[in-house]
């Protein structure tokens, strides 16, 4: 079995290509929206086991195959049948990871090391909903489940360890740090945000400490906005009214899992006349975008996308880089650690039937004695069998012992081999699990 990792993210794919590619968060009805795929991709294209990562900066399918370049193959065809876009116009901006090299990606996107932001908490989140989903779906197996709790507890150690999670930053941090280099200063000015989910409240938080006079929250489901503005004393909106306030704001930041543009271009040129042409940033943080891009057309109007956060992120980067590399050596301790699990596989098999020969030995041996003993009680015949059965598992506990610990080994392979042929368990072996070039 091989661990392969296809995707594509901030870096290697523009905000126009990533929104095409993205799942959305739930479905309107409130369906399991990752259901089809998932299965999808265990039933049509042969993967074994499977996770769909999907958030604003990165599209990733985590899977298990039987054979690794079938499997990269299969999930490439997957991306591009189910999104309906050409296999070509992917391929220069999907990444491939396998192996070690796909655990440790796991890893360091799991602990924010691989994120736009470097250390951002969300990831966490979104990486722990991802697996919840395969778990619901039934596609995650023995190796993702050991995976992704692994990828948990390495993400707790590296913010228990470093620091790297001691400011404040985040996608929401460098909109409201992006808008305060508009501004200046963001005393006074009022805000709305689209959208009440996690972004939106962590942009609500750094705008409250930004110094802001008031924030707007406008959401589809407006007891959710509601329940936000007691939150944090702001005031809630109807989403049909969203419109209509924007003559009163001076940013709007936009972060709604809408498949479509909720802010249009006509809307705005109209709003622009009631506001006598007052300047308005808009700041898209949505994946798919959320705010048409025609609107940047209009006087008096400016418009920053995802990408366009790219200049404030740069900006942490140097702050955070010591921390970072502090926490690249935990991602390769905890590696080790992984493959050691991983590398175990190998001998399970064996361990299997090394146990089976011994236990049809052990009833073969108490049947012909008890053959030749004649009627023997109850008791008699349970005393022989436990007696038997210690004398088997005191035989066999040093060499299984020696194969576990020898398992991650130069000689782990050989020790294997050497067992198997002189128990003569050759025929009995079952195929091995195999994580690539793991030793």
């Amino acid at each position: 079995m091989n661990l392969i990792i296809v995707g594509l993210n901030h870096r290697t794919a523009p905000v126009e290509l990533r929104e095409k590619l993205t799942f959305p968060a739930e479905a309107p009805d409130g369906a399991n929206v990752f259901s089809e795929p998932l299965k999808g991709l265990v039933t049509r294209y042969g993967i074994n086991e499977a996770v769909i990562l999907s958030t604003c900066n990165r599209v990733e399918i985590i899977g298990v195959a039987e054979d690794s370049a079938e499997g990269i193959r299969e999930v490439k065809r997957f991306l591009s049948e189910y999104h309906d876009i050409p296999g070509d116009k992917l391929r220069d901006h999907l990444y491939v990871h396998t192996a070690e090299d796909a655990v440790k990606h796991l890893f360091r996107v799991s602990s924010g090391l691989d994120s736009m932001v470097v250390g951002e908490p969300q990831i966490l989140g979104q990486v722990k909903d991802a697996y919840g989903h395969a778990v619901l779906n039934d596609t995650a197996g023995a190796v993702i489940n050991k995976l992704f709790h692994k990828a948990f507890s390495v993400s707790k150690r590296i913010r228990t360890e470093t620091r790297i999670g001691a400011c404040a930053v985040s996608i929401s941090y460098a909109a409201v740090e992006l808008a305060k280099k508009i501004f200046g200063d963001l005393q006074g000015k009022t805000v709305m945000l689209v959208g009440a989910g996690e972004m939106a409240e962590l942009g609500a938080k750094h705008l409250l400490n930004a110094g802001v006079r008031e924030i707007v929250i406008t959401n589809r489901t407006y007891e959710r906005a509601v329940s936000m503005s007691r939150e944090f004393g702001g005031k809630a909106v109807m989403f049909r009214e969203m419109i209509h306030n924007l003559k009163s704001v001076d940013i709007v930041i936009a972060s709604t899992g809408a498949p479509d543009f909720i802010i249009k271009a006509d809307d705005v040129s109209g709003v622009m006349r009631e506001r006598k042409h007052r300047p308005i940033f808009f700041i898209d943080i949505s994946v798919p975008r959320n705010i048409d891009p025609l609107v940047n057309n209009i006087d008096n109007v400016y418009l920053f996308d995802i990408d366009n956060l790219q200049g404030v992120v740069e900006a942490n980067l140097k702050e955070r880089a010591k921390e970072a590399e502090d926490a690249t050596l935990i991602v390769d301790e905890e590696i080790s650690a992984f493959y050691r699990w991983a590398n175990s596989l190998d001998v399970v098999p064996t361990i299997i039937a090394l146990r089976q020969q011994f236990e049809k030995i052990r009833k073969g041996e108490i049947e012909k004695a008890v053959g030749q003993l004649g009627a023997l009680s109850d008791k008699e015949l349970k005393a022989i069998d436990a007696m038997t059965t210690s004398i088997v598992n005191k035989i066999l506990h040093d060499p299984i012992s020696h194969l576990k610990q020898e398992a991650s080994s130069v000689e782990g392979d050989m020790l294997v081999d050497v067992v198997r042929r002189l128990f003569d368990l050759e025929e009995q072996q079952e195929e091995k699990k195999s994580f690539g070039n793991a030793k």
